[in-house]
C-alpha cells in the first residue's frame, strides 16, 4: 500500500546501524532498499551524516533521490521534517547510519550520531555485526549496544561475514541470551565488492553500469540471507514520528516585488512614468533567473534540497557538465559548483578551455558564484599544475593529508550567500591544499579545531572548502537568487 498524506508521519521505517565503520552497513542498507523495491514497495532512502556517495547507490536501489539526515549541519529539529519530506508517498523508509551506532560529532556527545537520528525518528535499529573473528563474544558486543542507551530500540541483528554453517550456529546460540532476534546472515564468501579510492567509494556516476550490477548483487544477497518479512514487520512497528513534525518544504513566505510595484503605482499617487519604471522592475523580478548547477562525473556532491530551495526562491535550475559542455546554459545569471572529484578529472576540466573562460567571464561580471570544495578547486588558477578557471588567484594541489570534520563557521563579510556575522555549520572532507594569493578576503572564520579563516569572497564569488546544508538557513538560497536577479 501507499501511505496517504494523512498518515505520512507514521511511514514504516528502520535504521541500519553497526558497531563500527566497515561492518557492512552500506551493503545491507542498499541491498535492503533494492530488495524491498523489488517486492513492489515504494522505498524512501536516507543516509545519516554528510556522505554524498552512499545516497547515489541508494537512488539506484530505489529509483528515488537519496537524502541526508545530518543533525549537526541542519539541527536536530529539522531531522524529522526532512525525513518526512523525503518519505512522502512511500510505503517504507530505510535509513543507513554513519560510523558506529553511537559515534557522532567529536566532543558533542550524541550529536549527529545514528543513535540520535534513530531516536528523533522513533525508528527501530537493525544492527549489522561483522562476525568474522568472533563467536560467543558476539553476545557481549550486541548486549552492550542494546543496553547502552535505553532510548535506542535495537530490534534485530544481521550477522555479516559468517564463515560457515557451524559458525552461524555458534553465533545464534550466543545471541539467544541477549533476546535480540537474528534477522539475517550474510556469508563471508558472498561479499559484494565496490571499488574505493582516496575519499571512499567511487560514485555511481563514474561507474553506472557496474554500480547497477553491484546494487543488484546486494539485493540478491540480502534477499537470500535476510528475513525480509520480519524486517518489514519491524519497520511497521514504528509509530508516528515523535513531536508531531510536519514535512519540510523549500517554500516560505517571501518578498513579492510585483505587489510592491503595484502598490507604488496605484496607492501613492505615482506618476505614469514612475508606474512604468516600477512595472519594468516587477517584470525583471518576475523572470526566473537561470542558475547553472555543475554536475556530471566530476561534480557529484550535492544535497537535493539545494536545487529545491533555489527553485522555490524563483530560480530556473539548469544542470550542466563541465567535462562535456563547452558553454554555460543560455542566460546563466548565477553559478553553483558543488563537491566532487576535480582532482581525478583535472586534465579533462583543464582541456575544456572554452567553458573555463566562460566561467571566468561570468565571475568577472560580478555574477553570483557559489563554490564548495571541488568547486573551489575548479575556480583556482591551477590544480596540480593544470590550468583551471583562474577566477581565484590561488593554486591547488593534491596532498597526502586528509582534512575531515565538522566545522562551526561565521561569515567574515558579506557575500552572495550570507551577510557578515552569519553563523553556519559545515563539513570538510578533502585531500587537497589551496595556497591563496596575497590580500585575499576569506569567506569564513572557523572556530574549531583551531581558530582560522577559510575560503574566498571576491566580487560575486563565495568559494570555500566547507560543505553546508542550505535547509538549515533557507535564506541562503533566497539571497543567492536575489543577487542573480540584480547583478
Amino acid at each position: 500500500m501507499v501511505i496517504s498524506a494523512a498518515s505520512a508521519s507514521s511511514v514504516p521505517r528502520l535504521v541500519v546501524a553497526a558497531p563500527s565503520s566497515g561492518s557492512g552497513k552500506t551493503t545491507v542498507a542498499t541491498g535492503l532498499m533494492a530488495a524491498f523495491a523489488a517486492r513492489g514497495l515504494a522505498v524512501s532512502p536516507h543516509k545519516v551524516g554528510p556522505d554524498y556517495i552512499d545516497p547515489g547507490y541508494h537512488a539506484l536501489a530505489t529509483g528515488r533521490v537519496g537524502r541526508n539526515l545530518d543533525a549537526y549541519l541542519c539541527g536536530a529539529e529539522l531531522i524529522a521534517p526532512l525525513f518526512l519530506h523525503g518519505a512522502r508517498g512511500c510505503d517504507i523508509a530505510v535509513v543507513e547510519g554513519v560510523m558506529g551506532l553511537y559515534d557522532g560529532a567529536a566532543g558533542e556527545g550524541e550529536l549527529a550520531s545514528t543513535a540520535q537520528v534513530a531516536k528523533l525518528l522513533g525508528a527501530p535499529v537493525v544492527l549489522v555485526v561483522d562476525a568474522s573473528s568472533q563467536s560467543r563474544s558476539v553476545a557481549a558486543l550486541v548486549h552492550g549496544f542494546v543496553s547502552w542507551d535505553p532510548g535506542v530500540r535495537v530490534g534485530g541483528v544481521i550477522l555479516n561475514k559468517v564463515a560457515s554453517d557451524r559458525h552461524e550456529v555458534l553465533l545464534r546460540e550466543a545471541l539467544e541470551s541477549v533476546g535480540v532476534p537474528v534477522l539475517g546472515v550474510l556469508r563471508r564468501a558472498e561479499q559484494v565488492s565496490t571499488p574505493s579510492r582516496h575519499l571512499g567509494l567511487v560514485p555511481v556516476a563514474e561507474r553506472r553500469g557496474a554500480a547497477v550490477e553491484a546494487v543488484a548483487a546486494m539485493a540478491a544477497q540480502v534477499a537470500a540471507g535476510c528475513d525480509l518479512a520480519a524486517l518489514e514487520s519491524l519497520a511497521r512497528s514504528a509509530g508516528a514520528v515523535p513531536g508531531g513534525s510536519a514535512p519540510w518544504t523549500p517554500t516560505s513566505p517571501t518578498h513579492h516585488p510585483t505587489r510592491l510595484a503595484e502598490k507604488h503605482g496605484h496607492d501613492t499617487g505615482a506618476s505614469a512614468e514612475e508606474h512604468r519604471r516600477a512595472t519594468r522592475s516587477a517584470e525583471k523580478h518576475r523572470r526566473a533567473p537561470v542558475v547553472a548547477v555543475a554536475g556530471g562525473v566530476a561534480f557529484t556532491f550535492s544535497y537535493a534540497e539545494h536545487a529545491e530551495l533555489l527553485a522555490a526562491a524563483g530560480a530556473q535550475v539548469v544542470t550542466f557538465d563541465p567535462l562535456r559542455d563547452e558553454e554555460l546554459p543560455e542566460g546563466t545569471a548565477g553559478l553553483v559548483i558543488g563537491g566532487g572529484f576535480p582532482e581525478v578529472y583535472a586534465a579533462e576540466l583543464s582541456g575544456n578551455e572554452r567553458l573555463r573562460k566562460e566561467v571566468a567571464a561570468l565571475a568577472e561580471r560580478g555574477a553570483p558564484v557559489a563554490a564548495e570544495c571541488a568547486g573551489l578547486l575548479y575556480l583556482c588558477r591551477e590544480l596540480d599544475g593544470l590550468p583551471m578557471c583562474g577566477v581565484l588567484d590561488a593554486s591547488a594541489r593534491m596532498s597526502g593529508r586528509l582534512t575531515l570534520g565538522y566545522r562551526d563557521a561565521v561569515a567574515v563579510g558579506d557575500s552572495c550567500l550570507a551577510g557578515a556575522g552569519t553563523r553556519m555549520r559545515g563539513h570538510e572532507f578533502h585531500r587537497t591544499v589551496v595556497e591563496p594569493g596575497a590580500g585575499d578576503v576569506p569567506a569564513w572564520g572557523v572556530r574549531a579545531p583551531a581558530p582560522r579563516v577559510e575560503g574566498f569572497v571576491q566580487r560575486g564569488v563565495h568559494a570555500s572548502y566547507l560543505h553546508t546544508h542550505w535547509a538549515s538557513a533557507p535564506g541562503v538560497a533566497h539571497r543567492f537568487v536575489e543577487r542573480c536577479r540584480t547583478s
